[in-house]
């Protein structure tokens, strides 16, 4: 799934990228119209375009977190249109809502989340089990995606005999395992070394390259934003500023 040859990855990078994702008017509202409201995010405008790989970043409390779970739809917004890849996920039933986010949208997160009492195979094929994908085919691609994120001689191993950085690298491939238009990432280096996180970022930043799969990741850490293409900067629910990379070379990465 990541890898792919010279030619296709020279044709895959385009100068001009559509939008993968328009975020318009957005605003979140916790205990609506009660006493102890909080505006958590205000009238937000945002535009992705499609193999970008965006950093959010700005103080504890801004927002940055409600607004990547709202791009996910684990949130609800409270106003607002969020466009997916061209569509309009208002117009979406529940279970509708459900499969268009398990088949377009990857999730990492800083914890990892994953299954404690299933393998790294296991826990990577669940995401295709989930749909009408055979056991057997899925077990050969989870067991593929985890050789090309480099946990192939850990495949049957529990998370908790992987260290931080491995259970991550399962994290990513049950991320990637149905080929997800968008991967949002809250804080997925927070909880790992200095190291690790940079081993993580050139895997991000490998699959990006790649695959040309947009990436939105949440981090406190500047040099983690820095691997990204640009930066947005968040206060009190609203996007303050954006800056434009690149900030490293290929050498840097």
């Amino acid at each position: 799934m990541i890898a792919m040859t010279d030619k296709q990855k020279e044709s895959s990078v385009t100068k001009d990228k559509e939008p993968i994702l328009v975020i318009s008017g957005l605003h979140k509202r916790y205990s609506e119209g009660k006493p102890n409201e909080v505006h958590a995010i205000r009238g937000l405008d945002l535009t992705v375009r499609k193999g970008d790989m965006m950093a959010i970043m700005g103080p504890s409390g801004c927002g940055k977190t409600t607004l990547l779970n709202m791009i996910g739809h684990l949130d609800r917004r409270s106003e607002g249109k969020i466009v997916i890849d061209g569509i309009d996920t208002a117009k979406l039933s529940d279970s509708q809502m459900t499969a268009f986010r398990r088949d377009n949208i990857g999730f990492i997160f800083q914890l990892f989340n994953l299954f404690q009492f299933l393998s790294a195979v296991e826990n990577v094929e669940t995401p295709l089990l989930l749909t009408a994908v055979k056991a057997g085919v899925a077990r050969e691609q989870a067991k593929m995606l985890l050789r090309e994120v480099g946990m192939g001689d850990r495949l049957y191993h529990l998370p908790r005999e992987l260290s931080g950085g491995q259970q991550q690298r399962v994290a990513v491939a049950r991320a990637l395992i149905n080929e997800p238009s968008i991967i949002l990432g809250d804080e997925p280096t927070g909880d790992l070394d200095s190291t690790t996180s940079a081993d993580i970022m050139k895997l991000f930043r490998r699959i990006n390259r790649i695959n040309r799969q947009t990436l939105v990741l949440v981090t406190h850490n500047r040099w983690i934003a820095e691997q990204c293409d640009y930066i947005v900067h968040m206060t009190d629910g609203k996007i303050v500023s954006v800056e434009q990379g690149p900030f490293t070379t290929e050498e840097d990465t």
